[in-house]
């Protein structure tokens, strides 16, 4: 099933739980390969990335008990996994974060070119190759693969990402946990998953000093313990959830956990003229009458959204507010300073009716408050696109389809069925 039919012009109504974050549990699932003892996490989303990664672990040998009607995963890899016949899943970007624990474990690993995520544009697999050959790994290239060789060990080393890279970040601590010494990261990321990911390491037993900072400080350990963990609210979710019922005129109550997390998204969607509220653990988006751009104070600029690396708004949610802006009276810019080329989806924006001009790979402007009519239109393979496609559909009266949405699996367990419940129209169908 990769298609959605939206029937719109419904108002959302009443209260939703979100899932856990993928960005928080595709790497603890990835760092659980580097202890031998048993790990039990809960709240663990059914989405695609997690049941391929755990289909993975079986093929390694690892036992693995999975229970999606609880969220509770039971992961027990002992020694003695074999690789012979592993290949990384295709098809998501947290595959990469399997490097530093199959080197650990067996010595050399297979990187295929299919190992990728969301077509957002440009993502490069350069940084990575640093970390691993900082820490003393041989890289070999050939035609459409990397092969990588382990070390006799891990050496600690000092590293200074050009970028805050997420997953490059992560794959440092990966790789330092398991070396001999001290290793320090600059420019590191510290996304609100990043700090999840690093918290649970250290439920672990690894020693992490800096999380939540640019600049992370890992004592290597000579093996990690096992844990029981929880995995908090996705605030990626969260902030969907309430984008969806501001465009559609509706009310819900979000239940958030991670409303420390929301300044900055309050402020970004008060520029439509959505005002969020958090109160005894839920949040709400309130619109008063239409949707309108609020106007800078600084005289023939337009307002803007600009997007970056944490504590910045996040690139993952840049689309959901693109939506808001083809739907609020007025004009808004959208940079994308993470990726290039992730914008060029807006195309399908005028399929709805929408005015977007695309300036370059990374700068988006959106002349909002169109007549807008329902349509068919085309997702690429990024899961926010796909939902701020359904945003738009959800917004307006009649059938619309939104072709290739499957991306949505990757991240939403029960994407229709919530919707559904809130009082959405709509429905998956098999795609051709």
């Amino acid at each position: 099933m990769s298609n959605l039919i939206v029937h719109g012009g419904r108002p959302l109504r009443g209260t939703v739980a979100p899932s856990a974050n993928k960005n928080a549990v595709l790497p603890v699932l990835c760092a659980t390969l580097l202890t031998d003892e048993p790990v039990v996490l809960h709240r663990v989303p059914d989405i695609t990335d997690v049941r391929k990664l755990l289909d993975f672990f079986r093929t390694l040998g690892s036992q693995v008990e999975m229970d999606f009607a609880s969220g509770t995963l039971k992961l027990h890899h002992r020694s003695g996994l074999a690789d012979a016949e592993a290949r990384l899943p295709a098809g998501m970007r947290s595959s990469i974060m399997l490097v530093p624990a199959m080197l650990h474990r067996f010595g050399r690993v297979r990187l295929e070119d299919d190992v990728t995520g969301c077509t957002l544009g440009v993502r490069e697999v350069d940084p990575h190759i640093e970390v691993f050959r900082t820490f003393g790994a041989r890289v070999e290239l050939e035609p459409g693969a990397v092969t990588i060789f382990a070390p006799q060990h891990f050496t600690a080393t000092d590293h200074w990402l050009e970028y805050a890279s997420v997953t490059t970040t992560e794959n440092f601590v990966l790789c330092a946990v398991a070396a001999r010494g001290r290793s320090h990261l600059t420019n590191a990321a510290c996304e609100p998953h990043v700090q999840e990911f690093c918290n649970v390491l250290a439920l672990m037993g690894a020693h992490i000093l800096g999380i939540g900072g640019s600049q992370l400080q890992v004592d290597g350990v000579d093996a990690l313990g096992g844990a029981e963990y929880t995995f908090a609210d996705d605030f990626h979710e969260v902030a969907t959830f309430l984008a969806m019922s501001a465009i559609t005129g509706g009310d819900v109550a979000v239940r958030n956990g991670a409303a420390a997390q929301f300044p900055l998204l309050d402020r970004t969607f008060a520029k439509f003229g959505v005002e969020v509220s958090h109160r005894d653990g839920f949040s709400r988006a309130q619109v008063s009458g239409p949707l309108k751009v609020r106007t800078p104070f600084t005289a023939n600029i337009l307002q803007k959204v600009e997007a970056a690396p944490w504590p910045y708004v996040p690139a993952d949610l840049l689309p959901i507010f693109v939506a808001l802006g083809v739907r609020a009276e007025g004009s808004v810019m959208y940079w994308n300073k993470v990726y290039e080329g992730a914008l060029g989806w807006s195309s399908e924006l005028g399929k709805f009716g929408a005015h977007a001009v695309l300036c370059d790979p990374h700068r988006l402007i959106i002349y909002g408050g169109k007549p807008l009519i329902p349509a068919t239109v085309e997702s690429p393979y990024i899961i926010r696109v796909a939902i701020a496609l359904f945003m738009l559909a959800a917004s307006i009266d009649g059938r619309s389809t939104i072709l290739n949405a499957l991306p949505i699996r990757r991240a939403h367990p029960r994407f229709v069925e919530n919707l559904n419940a809130l009082g959405a129209s709509v429905e998956w169908v098999v795609g051709d």
